[in-house]
């Protein structure tokens, strides 16, 4: 996630700049969702509970930084977490928004056993694949191709998707992943006034493929997935 692959008001910054931005507006547009965090890398943990307080989750996800757990990835555990957190919800109301910059290389579970859990207890899950496309660039040698996506594991987030009945998406600039989670809004909508949607996120190195992940737990009150549902709605929220 601290890989400067982007670009944000024309300045170039890291992916996770760029990530805590639009899921910052992401999460502000789900009113009335419960929502939380879970944050990876080497090792996974909560770090905001499911909360309808929109702002303390916005707060603890602009204080994410790159290597807070260390340099690896532990995408199955991550989804282990939030699955964890989701079980108890009604099995039809449980969702999961998995982004990541990186591939799985840490963790007691493997992301594609995580994801054969969540489908066992009704668990869907987005994932999003973050990291700009092959580009020319100016080295010490000359103008070269670099791949700053090339640790990226598209076929796993992929499987991850498909086990769970979820999708997986593709953001190669900020506009991409803006794109994707208005997406998410009107594959999940909040009723009366869709608003929110969640997440990812892992954070790591990019030498050492980092990756972010962020986790929200989206329980729509008195709403639901679909518009005029009068029950609560949990979903959970990874570069």
């Amino acid at each position: 996630m601290g890989r400067e692959d982007f670009a944000l008001n024309r300045q170039v910054t890291t992916r996770l700049g760029v990530v805590k931005q639009t899921a910052d507006d992401f999460i502000a547009r789900r009113r009335g969702d419960r929502i939380g965090l879970v944050l990876f890398s080497e090792r996974a943990y909560l770090q905001t509970p499911l909360t309808f307080d929109r702002d303390v989750v916005r707060q603890l996800l602009d204080q994410a930084e790159v290597g807070l757990t260390g340099t690896e990835t532990a995408i199955g555990d991550a989804i282990a977490i939030a699955v964890k957190r989701l079980k108890d919800r009604p099995a039809n109301e449980r969702v999961l928004v998995l982004l990541t910059d990186g591939a799985s290389n840490a963790g007691v579970m493997t992301p594609l056993a995580a994801a054969e859990l969540a489908r066992t207890l009704g668990v869907k899950i987005y994932t999003i694949g973050v990291g700009a496309e092959r580009m020319e660039i100016d080295t010490a040698f000359g103008r070269q191709i670099v791949d700053p996506s090339q640790d990226l594991d598209e076929a796993t987030l992929t499987g991850i998707a498909e086990t769970t009945g979820g999708l997986y998406f593709r953001a190669t600039d900020i506009d991409g992943l803006a794109g994707i989670y208005r997406e998410i809004d009107k594959l999940e909508p909040v009723a009366d006034d869709p608003l929110f949607m969640r997440p990812t996120v892992s954070l790591f190195y990019w030498p050492l493929g980092g990756a972010l992940a962020l986790f929200a737990l989206l329980a729509l009150g008195s709403l639901g997935f679909r518009r005029g549902a009068n029950r609560s709605r949990t979903k959970e929220v990874t570069t």
